[in-house]
């Protein structure tokens, strides 16, 4: 790495007044870094190429809450083609994660914590939740989306089932609503 492009949070030196979290790199590293080593920072959160893109070329952010607001508008703005590409990156609900490409090992590390309220879940709960991943994949197309960070099994199935009544353009509100949620819990862990 050249000094400019000096990631603190995964391991290099922290520079006079930086102090970042255990594991958290500073939003000041993320705005000197080169484009692909941001980009590569800012993988894990999202897995939409043209988000990564407009965060990248929107630096500099300053702070973290200025970085979570550029992410919300961006989402915001994203087209469904993006919002599916994003979504490709997520596990069904109660499947173990698997690690794929760059930032493969950190999303699904992630995943399965946010999912750790299925993990343990009693067999009906967790035949529910196969059932109800496969009826709403034939509904809407894609994976089921929720930020399942705190949740129990129990409650995971009872807002699938909900949401299988939901017509597609409500569902595409909701699952955007969700990803921005599951996005701003991951930059919260990537940057300090």
């Amino acid at each position: 790495m050249t000094g400019d492009d000096q990631v603190t949070g995964t391991g290099a030196v922290p520079g006079p007044g930086r102090v970042p979290g255990p594991g958290r790199v500073p939003v000041a590293d993320l705005d000197r870094a080169t484009a692909a080593t941001a980009a590569t920072l800012l993988r894990p959160a999202c897995g939409s190429a043209r988000w990564i893109g407009r965060l990248v070329s929107g630096r500099p952010y300053g702070t973290v809450p200025a970085l979570v607001a550029a992410s919300d508008a961006t989402i915001a703005a994203l087209g469904w083609p993006d919002i599916e590409q994003a979504l490709a990156a997520h596990p069904r609900i109660g499947d173990r994660a698997e690690s794929e490409g760059a930032g493969g090992d950190t999303q699904a590390a992630w995943s399965r914590q946010e999912q750790s309220g299925a993990r343990d879940a009693p067999a009906d709960v967790q035949a529910g939740l196969r059932a109800g991943n496969a009826a709403y994949e034939e509904r809407f197309g894609h994976v089921f989306l929720i930020c399942a960070t705190g949740m129990s099994a129990a409650s995971m199935l009872a807002a699938l089932q909900a949401r299988l009544g939901h017509d597609p353009a409500r569902e595409r509100e909701v699952v955007r609503d969700e990803l921005t949620k599951i996005v701003r819990l991951r930059l919260g862990k990537t940057f300090a």
